[in-house]
């Protein structure tokens, strides 16, 4: 697949109230993640994408997170396709982490944790 004309941002660009959708398989979603984003895997977009249109029906764009931008690459290619307004996070999380953004994680009991 060919991304050059993707549109991407550095994951310290990403605005504090933007809207973060995080396309990790579960495991890597609960080992940390930005709070307060979207957990859709990769797997499950087509399927659930009434679920991302809906909470993107405020018109923000939807910055398109993985571990380091492979997948979430993919994932905003699709979604611009279908004419929503999305942008690949560069280096994923591992750029997220590696810029200083905050983490949650989730404990074995469901409780969330800041990293």
């Amino acid at each position: 697949m060919h991304f050059a004309q993707l549109p991407a941002v550095d994951a310290g660009a990403v605005p504090s109230d933007g809207f973060l959708l995080d396309v990790r398989e579960d495991d890597e979603w609960a080992a940390g993640h930005a709070e307060g984003a979207l957990h859709l895997p990769m797997g499950q977009v087509v399927a659930r994408f009434g679920e991302l249109t809906e909470a993107a029906a405020d018109g923000r764009r939807v910055h398109v997170v993985c571990r380091v931008g492979g997948r979430s690459a993919q994932v905003a290619q699709y979604l611009i396709a279908q004419g929503l307004d999305a942008v690949n996070v560069d280096g994923g999380m591992l750029g997220w982490e590696a810029a200083g953004r905050p983490l949650v994680a989730e404990t074995t009991g469901g409780q969330a944790y800041v990293l």
